[in-house]
């Protein structure tokens, strides 16, 4: 375990019951988000490579238009 990760456990260790539930249940679903981020985007990897070719070849045919902002 790195050492800002086992500095932040002691701390947590010092804060009341009710609130080390609250951090902890925090700390769980970013987990489990960045698991579900991770699944999603390396089943898309060929889709996106297909869509970025697309774009590419419609820049090269002049088929594109600047973002106007």
């Amino acid at each position: 375990m790195i050492q800002q990760l086992e500095k932040a456990l002691t701390k947590l260790s010092e804060l009341p019951e009710s609130e080390q539930e609250c951090i902890a249940a925090l700390i769980l679903a970013e987990i489990e988000d960045e698991i579900q981020w991770d699944e999603q985007f390396s089943g898309s990897q060929d889709q996106l490579a297909n869509l970025a070719d697309e774009a590419l070849a419609e820049f090269k045919l002049g088929k594109t238009q600047p973002l106007k902002f």
